[in-house]
């Protein structure tokens, strides 16, 4: 046993972040801590798609992995790799045909086009199925192209997709499973109810659900082939980015929460027990490591951003020095951030409203920082739902690109009114796949320590606190007129 924990604490795992925009992998060095090798492959959506419509080809994500694996073990002693983590992007329905050949594009969680089917379905069910989850998805896909889906055989999420490719096994796991919306967290299982509700044929099409820390399986000759590896290589089971960067920024542990500052925006945090809220505005995610995950999910957040960057011509760094300058609350100007629809609050079919507009606050400055408080209120309410539910929010760590802005940094904090940390890696949902893969090798050699404790090791934050200002009425002014607009322009309440 002892020179099997020296070979594992020697070893290197490899994490793959398969997103929206790009794929993503890091090489973790188990024996100092540190990420030793980092690469990145860019791609784009389909184009020419109705609005609301927001595809990928799964092969894409195919071709980024490979890429990225060449890339990122340039350099590295790849007999040293021991084990092979995968997040994805969640609520992405990929369809496959009898030869595990995929059907067409896949609907991404940004999706809005199957809000109609949502609508539905939530009437059908008697509760809440986001139009971003997996569930509507299906629906469309049965009334909308019924060739199509009369050629599927099986139904995986993205991540489960790579996975497939790697190891030649389909399987899920309940944390990226419980965003399908035809998915019970609290019993950890299939909704059968759901299930039928949608097809009777989709039971059949599910793979089997694999148990937390198991591995999803070996890499198989083709997947050894793809990452020029050597076969057998385990595989962690992978989850959803949401749960692999809860992994990878500490909130395996209860009591932290994070946000992550992506294409879309994400508040969540680690809970031992099931967290269900009957308001609906937080999902009651599973984790991927066995726990349980309540997490408020926003489709706006560096897409408003970049809105303001392209209308502007000015960088991020341009116009934040410009929004620091003006004070909270941007002069009057509220913006309601809903360009592409938005999934919390349910406004699948909404556009984005930028209200108050006059003469001496229609600058660049104001407007970026209208954009940063807008999404931010958003994010703020996800934040205090969670503590109205009981749970504990001690401290928040950020983690995406976007985290690094320091003037966004300090918005959260003065609108959650908590310390704010930045987590020191920035690919978090790669490092915690690549943590993953860790813990399943030791639990494969016997050893029974929780993903937590494995993780805690390699979990860093940089720089201090941001903490919250001292006066904080601005603040929770803004945050008060948000909520009013919000109800004004949309009949929404927030639940406050």
């Amino acid at each position: 046993m002892k020179s099997s924990a020296v070979r594992i604490e020697a070893a290197l795992y490899l994490g793959f972040d398969v997103g929206t925009q790009s794929t993503k992998a890091v090489v973790l060095d188990a024996s100092t801590g540190t990420v030793v090798a980092r690469a990145q492959c860019a791609y784009d959506l389909l184009p020419g798609l109705p609005p609301g419509h927001q595809e990928q080809h799964p092969d894409t994500w195919i071709a980024a992995v490979q890429a990225t694996a060449r890339q990122v073990l340039q350099g590295v002693d790849a007999s040293r790799i021991q084990g092979i983590g995968v997040s994805g992007q969640q609520h992405g329905c990929v369809v496959l045909d009898e030869h595990a050949q995929v059907v067409r594009a896949a609907k991404l969680w940004c999706d809005t086009s199957t809000a109609t089917e949502a609508r539905a379905l939530s009437q059908q069910l008697g509760r809440l199925v986001p139009t971003g989850f997996t569930a509507s998805k299906l629906v469309w896909l049965r009334a909308h192209e019924p060739q199509n889906w009369a050629r599927v055989r099986t139904v995986l999420l993205p991540h489960d997709f790579v996975n497939l490719r790697l190891c030649g096994t389909a399987t899920m796991e309940c944390g990226d499973a419980s965003g399908t919306g035809f998915f019970d967290p609290v019993a950890r299982g299939f909704d059968a109810l759901a299930m039928r509700a949608i097809d009777p044929r989709l039971a059949a099409m599910l793979p089997p659900l694999v148990r937390p820390g198991a591995p999803a399986g070996r890499l198989s000759s083709a997947g050894a082939l793809l990452l020029g590896l050597p076969e057998g290589v385990p595989v962690s089971h992978g989850g959803g980015d949401n749960m692999m960067a809860a992994i990878g920024s500490g909130a395996a542990a209860n009591g932290v929460a994070v946000v992550s500052l992506g294409t879309s925006g994400t508040v969540f945090a680690r809970s031992d027990s099931p967290v269900v809220d009957p308001g609906g505005l937080i999902a009651p995610f599973c984790s991927s490591d066995g726990a349980y995950l309540p997490l408020l999910c926003v489709m706006n957040l560096t897409g408003v951003t970049e809105s303001v960057c392209r209308l502007t011509g000015l960088t991020h760094a341009e116009l934040t020095q410009r929004a620091s300058a003006v004070p909270i609350g941007s002069d009057g100007l509220t913006w309601l951030p809903f360009l592409n629809g938005e999934r919390v609050p349910d406004l699948p079919d909404a556009n984005g409203t930028l209200l108050a507009m006059r003469s001496d606050n229609l600058t660049p400055g104001h407007v970026y920082r209208a954009a940063l408080e807008g999404t931010s209120c958003n994010l703020a309410h996800g934040a205090r739902r969670l503590q109205q539910l009981g749970v504990p929010l001690r401290e928040l760590r950020l983690c995406g690109g976007a985290a690094s802005n320091v003037l966004w940094r300090q918005i959260l904090a003065d609108l959650l009114e908590v310390p704010v940390a930045v987590v020191e890696e920035p690919e978090a949902a790669a490092l915690g796949a690549a943590i993953q893969a860790l813990w399943t090798v030791r639990r494969l050699a016997g050893e029974r320590a929780s993903c937590a404790e494995v993780a805690a090791p390699f979990v860093r934050t940089t720089g201090e606190l941001v903490r919250p200002s001292r006066d904080l009425a601005a603040s929770r002014a803004l945050r008060a007129r948000f909520a009013r607009e919000l109800l004004r322009h949309h009949g929404v309440r927030l639940l406050d």
